[in-house]
């Protein structure tokens, strides 16, 4: 009886403890849940004054650090778009090549570009390169006496009395300057085709279309590769057999265009055409002063020396 009273009581006991603990722990988490109710409007509150304060104090004046940075941002320029790149075109460099031709008077410039579409042009005055901005531009360096195109290079040519060490920068820069800015040639389209000499026409003859092939096709490339050209001007099947051409460019006045003329083209046409006879040089007329003024001038000093000579001997 004792025990199952004791039992009894200590079982009651440990029923009160647990309720007890249980009831403690509501208790509890009531009181945390009243809490946190009544600190969120107090958190807000605070958040709203907060971002009021900073409000205001950032339109204050009177803080110095947020008034730095608003000028600063204010200094700041605006972005602008960034220029285009430039194109491999406007970045190159051009590289300008020479070669020698065998006349010492004449240098062959070749840009690294088409020059003439087709044939070939000369200028051997002021007047004639006005046709030509280039030509123009180079005729008015002190010293070049004529400008001659071809496909693919530009032939200066120059008086004995200056020297291409001199000459060469300004023509560099030139040709340079003209073709990186991509000027036309010619002020007028239709020179860029330049001379068609050596086409063949329905009214040729079998002779005449046959001297003209080999002309073009072996005789020209030949001599545009000393810098030079030539340009036919007849043939009479009726009469001496003689083929007539001009020679340009570097072959103009050159000491070896004689031999050029005999040795090289002469050869070559009698060779593979019967009916020629011979090849000869035609000159312009502006050709034939020079040439008349020349001879004059080479008398008058032969003479001048002569004079010297017999007055050393008399003394």
């Amino acid at each position: 009886m004792l025990a199952s009273s004791t039992t009894s009581l200590a079982t009651r006991h440990l029923l009160g403890a647990a309720a007890a603990r249980s009831a403690l722990a509501s208790a509890a988490t009531a009181s945390t849940s009243r809490a946190s109710a009544a600190l969120v409007p107090s958190a807000r509150s605070s958040l709203h004054s907060l971002a009021s304060s900073s409000a205001s104090s950032s339109a204050s004046p009177s803080s110095p650090s947020l008034t730095r940075h608003a000028a600063t941002r204010a200094r700041r320029p605006a972005l602008s778009p960034a220029a285009p790149a430039l194109s491999r075109q406007q970045r190159r460099t051009m590289f300008i090549q020479t070669e020698s031709t065998p006349n010492e008077d004449s240098l062959k410039f070749l840009p690294g570009q088409k020059v003439m579409e087709s044939g070939t042009a000369e200028f051997l005055d002021t007047r004639s390169s006005m046709k030509s901005p280039l030509a123009k531009q180079l005729m008015q360096v002190p010293g070049v006496v004529s400008v001659f195109y071809g496909p693919d290079f530009v032939t200066v040519s120059k008086d004995a009395d200056h020297n291409w060490s001199t000459l060469k920068p300004e023509i560099y820069s030139a040709i340079m300057e003209f073709f990186t800015a991509g000027h036309a040639l010619f002020t007028d389209p239709d020179s860029q085709q330049g001379s068609s000499d050596t086409v063949i026409l329905d009214t040729d003859s079998e002779v005449v279309a046959m001297i003209k092939e080999l002309l073009d096709t072996r005789v020209r490339p030949a001599i545009q590769e000393d810098g030079g050209d030539l340009e036919y001007r007849g043939f009479q099947e009726d009469g001496d057999g003689i083929v007539r051409v001009k020679l340009k460019g570097s072959c103009r006045g050159c000491d070896s265009s004689t031999v050029t003329l005999k040795s090289g083209i002469e050869r070559m046409l009698m060779h593979y055409i019967p009916e020629v006879k011979g090849v000869e040089q035609v000159l312009d007329q502006e050709e034939e002063i020079a040439l008349d003024e020349f001879a004059k001038l080479e008398k008058k000093l032969q003479k001048d020396r002569q004079r010297e000579e017999q007055m050393g001997f008399s003394a």
